[in-house]
């Protein structure tokens, strides 16, 4: 349900274009799952450099345009290209852009998508893009992102991601959202109705969690993930828990994991 059947055809289409430099992220990717909670607004494609946007984007056009699809640019700068996707009456904003390649884990094949962002830096990046902006969209999504990891795990990771903060201050500013009506989601289209106490509920235990999360690691450990051999997944680690740090990089890493 997350993306519409138009999205869906594009992102089905544009797939043998992809690869590890250029591929399906934001929130497109977040909500290719079945079991997704709202729509996406738009199908956006990362690449690790503005010369990479640009060749995808020429090759992702003529594409499009030789199928019978109808390409508009609507902004177009260097690293950047935003354009409306059309056929007969059903259309879609498509964005090509530059993102840095420095993330946890390297981008995975994806059977509609071709490439997307890893799952692990998708959720990343959401808390990311929730702290620098206050909207209901994004709230919606961590809750979603919380699925691969509470949210003080994610918050540690971040800190990696952008150094200039620390866990502390990026909850300090996430205790400043949340504070939505219902009414600031009905310019979303989602795919059940919002349930704001129980979301309210889940997002204050995560944010105290959070917190109580911070008091058990190493400050110098901050900025990474903590991957479990036992588990074979990532974790937010209790205490005495056998964990590998994991930090990123550009192009990402798999974890490394001793015998």
């Amino acid at each position: 349900m997350p993306l519409t059947g138009f999205q869906t055809a594009i992102a089905e289409l544009l797939a043998v274009n992809r690869s590890s430099d250029s591929y399906l992220a934001g929130g497109a990717a977040m909500h290719i799952e079945p079991n997704s909670k709202r729509y996406s607004n738009d199908l956006d494609y990362f690449h690790d450099s503005e010369e990479r946007v640009a060749t995808a984007f020429a090759n992702d056009s003529q594409l499009l345009q030789r199928e019978g699809y109808e390409v508009e640019i609507l902004m177009q700068q260097p690293g950047f290209v935003r354009a409306l996707v059309r056929l007969n009456e059903d259309a879609t904003k498509v964005e090509w852009a530059h993102d840095s390649a420095w993330r946890f884990l390297p981008t995975v094949r994806a059977q509609r998508s071709g490439f997307q962002l890893n799952p692990i830096d998708l959720a990343v990046n959401k808390l990311l893009a929730l702290v620098g902006r206050d909207e209901p969209r994004d709230y919606l999504d961590i809750h979603e992102a919380m699925r691969f990891l509470p949210l003080g795990a994610l918050c540690w990771a971040a800190a990696g991601k952008d150094p200039g903060f620390t866990p502390a201050m990026l909850l300090d500013l996430l205790r400043r959202r949340g504070k939505y009506r219902p009414e600031d989601f009905a310019r979303l289209d989602l795919a059940e109705p919002v349930d704001l106490p129980a979301l309210k509920s889940r997002w204050l235990a995560a944010l105290e969690d959070a917190e109580r999360f911070f008091s058990t690691r190493d400050p110098n450990e901050i900025g990474c993930l903590y991957y479990s051999p036992a588990q074979k997944k990532f974790v937010q680690p209790s205490a005495g828990d056998k964990v590998v740090l994991h930090f990123g990089r550009p192009g990402g890493v798999l974890p490394a994991v001793g015998d």
